[in-house]
């Protein structure tokens, strides 16, 4: 088996030591990934910094072609990277096929013309013209997580790179693969040598060493709290600008006047990706009125849902993505049971498949404040609260330390009008979820992060905004 190496100043680069790349489909090795460290770490983001010069000086126009030459290297690698990544992290082959790689292309598309278009109008002061523009920063270190890992990377690469950074990418060691073929396609694209740098490896070496490096100028990072309470602590003795994504416990929301096929639709939403979304919204409150009959409806559909080979077309839910995570959703499963929590489906993990097949779970019943209500789970796992009325709802909803997003459900738009703004969250939908644009603020509250990223909010993220303030020219 071939060692995938290191992408550092446009050539391959070997490490002393690697590890081995696991599918959760089977358990089984899919590649030797070269574990870099320290070493490796100085070595990209010192050519990363030698390529900023050059980089930063390039005219917007010629960026965004560049830009467009690798979106169009993943169009022509759609099938090869959608099934490289699903036998990687086990999400649905459909779903990459239909949605993720084409989006992945779009990242790129979108963040080079939202260059050339960026712009602020000039204003004037007492006779004197301000004029706004966008530095690029210098060198981002740019850290992904492993349950879509090459939409994720690129929604953070497209807006650096357009920006005029250049960039070192550390992907999360559970799903190196397309981040590295990632790195073929820009090469093959133009992309001048150390403009993007790819150093693999553990969070705990490859990830700590990156983001204490002084020469990087950004930080952006999408996983765990307690990881991203250490990036801010090293990044902190740099001052280093951090943007964090870090999940969250959302709520769904589900008024008695909701539309109940619309609801149960958007509650079986929440399983997708085995239930290894940070947008999920795990959290059921559903009017009392309504409860019975939803619940109802929602078991049968669970009931219904495919588990299986995530390869197959067919399959409505795949693994979890290693066996760690998988012990770990147990945990939190085995602990709302001891709790008191009832179980209205699943419960564990799919004994027919065996391997790492967590079946959908559903409980009721469960006590206030329980573990289950507070921490992110981040598998199959959805709990089901009832409300009196909208007072008791937007407490439930507002009732944890996270913000990350809302879903509301409801045939009213005065209601949706009065109950939106009170919620705690980045994103709140309304009888929808998962509708994303790129011109649109994205981030949480509270503990689901730092920052917003999309459209210009990016690019101030990633460049040093300026003001220039000239005096009248004399005649």
């Amino acid at each position: 088996m071939s060692m995938v190496e290191h992408w550092i100043g446009g050539e391959r680069v070997s490490s002393g030591a690697g590890f081995t790349d696991l599918s959760p489909i089977d358990e089984q090795p899919v590649a030797q990934v070269a574990r870099g460290g320290e070493r490796e770490v100085r070595q990209a983001v010192a050519a990363a910094k030698a390529a900023f010069p050059a980089w930063a000086r390039t005219s917007r126009e010629e960026r965004a072609r560049l830009l467009h030459a690798v979106a169009d290297g993943v169009e022509r690698r759609v099938e090869q990277l959608a099934l490289l990544e699903t036998t990687d992290n086990g999400a649905l082959l459909r779903s990459h096929l239909r949605g993720v790689m084409p989006r992945v292309a779009h990242n790129f598309r979108f963040f080079a013309d939202w260059l050339l278009g960026l712009k602020h109008d000039d204003f004037e002061t007492r006779g004197h013209t301000n004029h706004v523009s966008w530095d690029p920063a210098g060198v981002c270190a740019l850290i992904t997580p492993w349950n879509a890992p090459l939409m994720l990377a690129t929604w953070k690469l497209a807006p650096a790179l357009a920006a005029g950074n250049t960039v070192v990418l550390k992907p999360a060691e559970w799903s190196p693969l397309t981040a590295s073929a990632l790195a073929d396609i820009t090469a093959e694209a133009g992309l001048p040598e150390g403009v993007f740098n790819v150093v693999q490896g553990l969070g705990a070496e490859a990830g700590a060493a990156l983001v204490d490096q002084p020469d990087v100028a950004r930080v952006s990072f999408t996983g765990s709290v307690p990881t991203a309470r250490l990036i801010g602590a090293a990044a902190a003795r740099h001052l280093t600008p951090v943007s964090l994504e870090l999940g969250g416990k959302s709520p769904s929301l589900i008024f008695a006047d909701a539309d109940l096929d619309l609801a149960v639709d958007l509650a079986i939403e929440q399983y997708d990706n085995a239930g290894q979304v940070c947008l999920a919204c795990t959290r059921l409150l559903v009017a009392e009125e309504i409860a019975a009959e939803f619940t109802e409806r929602l078991v049968d559909r669970i009931g219904r849902l495919r588990q299986g080979d995530p390869r197959d077309l067919d399959t409505d839910l795949g693994p979890q993505i290693h066996r760690r995570h998988l012990e770990r959703v147990d945990g939190f499963v085995r602990r709302a049971k001891a709790e008191g929590a009832r179980v209205l489906a699943g419960g564990g993990p799919n004994e027919e498949l065996g391997g790492l097949y967590y079946r959908p779970t559903l409980f009721t019943d469960v006590p206030d404040g329980a573990e289950i209500l507070r921490e992110e789970v981040f598998g199959p796992v959805l709990t089901l609260q009832t409300f009196r009325d909208e007072e008791q709802a937007i407490e439930l909803a507002n009732g944890t330390s996270y913000g990350l997003d809302a879903l509301v459900v409801t045939g009213s738009p005065e209601r949706a009008a009065r109950v939106t703004p009170r919620l705690v969250a980045g994103t709140v939908w309304v009888n929808c979820f998962f509708v994303r644009d790129l011109r649109a603020p994205f981030g949480g509250s509270r503990e689901s992060g730092i920052g917003r990223e999309g459209g210009t909010w990016s690019f101030d993220f990633y460049c040093d905004v300026k003001n220039t303030v000239s005096a009248p020219w004399a005649k």
